[in-house]
């Protein structure tokens, strides 16, 4: 049985016990045991080369490969929390006494990979990328060590390796006032770039828009994190130029989906900073008109509220060129009726707090129906942000929700990974008009 078809939930803890059925080759060296203080790890295990194989072996057997992958690391660590996170990643958490071990880890499990994995009688070499944040026990907060997690492992997929970062020299991303130097120059030399997330329409059962990410590749830092560099970007008064950078590229990538046959609108986050920037306004207005691009702008509450007359004033002159207004993060800071209705906007995007427990919590489905009801009511569709399971998926649709963003559907992801993704949805739903996205299974959903 297909791991992920027996879990369809990406975030069950998975038993290294009952993992697989599968025999297990017998890794090369013993099990590494870490210890219960001293450190904590956060590791992230990728198969690089996992839309190949699915294309050589097909769906049903990378499943199975995929379960094998996570077998083989639950025989090497035995101490470690596994889970599946996307359908070709697993999270793995353990905790050690030195940082070394981590390192250890990393080196075990490269060497245990560099055995083909054997699926239904054939051997396939499967290509692992490993990253991993390591911090002392107690230092570190649990939703920094995920974002350091993820950031680790976006500089392992860009420099082709395995990566171990060591949280308690300070992360890279924190040493502000040399960032703070560097950011002006980051975009004329090219450092920055996209990734793009895309969102589904549920009634129609199709990719009906993008969310554009801006993401920074320092030359000797490795990748700095949006949650870094977007905060001092506005401190240095460095989002305008940022921000501007960010839709001209958006238009020009809309430019190549559009010629592949994908009309999409992409959407860009508009710091609160530059709702009262007129210069600002004119020239992404003027961007947005000569690139006839659809372009859809996403803004907080709290954004607002810092000058609403001028906020708002702005966000209807965006909305008569065409741009669509989205309210993003909604219920996650203090929602204001008064402001909810006086907005042009034309979607609501729901907070992904709420989403992410909307079936292990008996408050979240009734703020998030009500959520649903009352944006319906003000003539706005409804998104719902961090959408990671079928369950979340089948609960939202029944709900009357209308599009869903997650990694149920797919992490951010490049352009020209983003432009295969909707070539291969495309031609899926163009054989078979009856066959829907969603009845494929859960494995297919998961980021690439």
């Amino acid at each position: 049985m297909p791991l992920l078809a027996a879990n369809a939930d990406a975030h069950d803890v998975v038993s290294n016990k009952s993992l697989v059925d599968a025999t297990l080759p017998p890794p090369k060296n013993d099990p590494i045991r870490f210890a219960t203080s001293g450190w904590t790890f956060l590791g992230l295990a990728e198969l690089s080369n996992f839309d190949a194989l699915r294309r050589r072996i097909g769906r049903a057997q990378v499943a199975q490969m995929v379960a094998e992958v996570v077998g083989r690391i639950a025989a090497a660590l035995p101490a470690a929390r596994l889970q599946v996170i996307g359908r070709a990643s697993i999270e793995i958490a353990f905790d050690g006494d030195a940082l070394a071990e981590a390192q250890d880890a990393v080196d075990q499990l490269g060497r245990l990979f560099a055995v083909p994995v054997e699926v239904a009688g054939e051997p396939h070499t499967v290509t692992m990328l490993f990253a991993v944040a390591s911090a002392p026990l107690g230092h570190t907060a649990e939703v920094r060590l995920i974002e350091e997690a993820e950031s680790t492992m976006e500089q392992a997929r860009i420099e082709q390796r395995s990566v171990v970062r060591d949280l308690s020299v300070g992360s890279p991303a924190f040493d502000k006032l040399t960032l703070a130097r560097e950011l002006g120059e980051a975009i004329a030399n090219r450092e920055m770039f996209l990734h793009y997330q895309p969102k589904v329409h549920v009634r129609r059962r199709e990719i009906a828009s993008a969310e554009a990410l801006v993401r920074w590749q320092h030359p000797t830092r490795g990748l700095v994190y949006p949650g870094d560099f977007i905060p001092l970007a506005e401190e240095i008064r460095q989002i305008g130029p940022l921000t501007l950078w960010t839709l001209e590229r958006v238009i020009a990538d809309q430019n190549i989906i559009a010629a592949d046959g994908h009309d999409l609108t992409i959407f860009i986050n508009i710091s609160g900073q530059l709702l009262g920037d007129a210069a600002f306004v004119d020239r992404a207005c003027a961007l947005v008109r000569a690139g006839e691009a659809k372009i859809g702008f996403e803004i907080t509450e709290t954004s607002v509220i810092r000058d609403p007359q001028v906020a708002i004033a702005h966000l209807q002159i965006f909305a008569d060129v065409g741009i669509t207004i989205a309210i993003d993060d909604y219920g996650a800071g203090l929602s204001s009726l008064a402001y909810l209705k006086q907005l042009p906007a034309r979607e609501l995007k729901i907070d992904k707090l709420f989403v992410m427990q909307l079936t292990s919590s008996h408050r979240d489905p009734l703020i998030v129906r009500s959520t649903i009801d009352l944006a319906h009511a003000l003539e706005m569709e409804v998104t719902a942000e961090g959408v990671e399971t079928q369950a979340a998926l089948a609960l939202l649709t029944v709900m009357g929700c209308d599009m869903v963003q997650g990694y149920l559907i797919s992490r951010p992801i490049a352009i020209d990974a983003f432009r295969k993704f909707l070539l291969e949805d495309h031609l899926e739903l163009g054989e078979n008009n009856v066959k829907s996205m969603f009845s494929r299974p859960a494995s297919f959903w998961k980021s690439a």
